[in-house]
């Protein structure tokens, strides 16, 4: 017999992924500003002011730029 508890768990996401917009950048890594107002220092390569995925405290890639819309349901 399963357990759907651990079931539920394995379809969850193990790490975290943020998306922000790079602020400075280093010879071995960047700042990374999060909509939210946090900061990250994280390895990898991007310019200054691009958006990028960032997972485990490293640059995972580019990510979209897009407008932000909040509505009331």
């Amino acid at each position: 017999m399963s357990n759907i508890y651990r079931e539920f768990l394995a379809l969850l996401p193990k790490r975290a992924r943020y998306v922000g917009t790079v602020i400075a950048s280093t010879p071995t890594g960047a700042t990374v500003q999060l909509p939210s107002g946090g900061v990250l220092h994280v390895l990898g390569e991007a310019t200054v002011g691009q958006r990028v995925f960032v997972r485990d405290g490293a640059i995972e890639g580019p990510a979209p730029t897009l407008v932000y819309v909040e509505a009331e349901v």
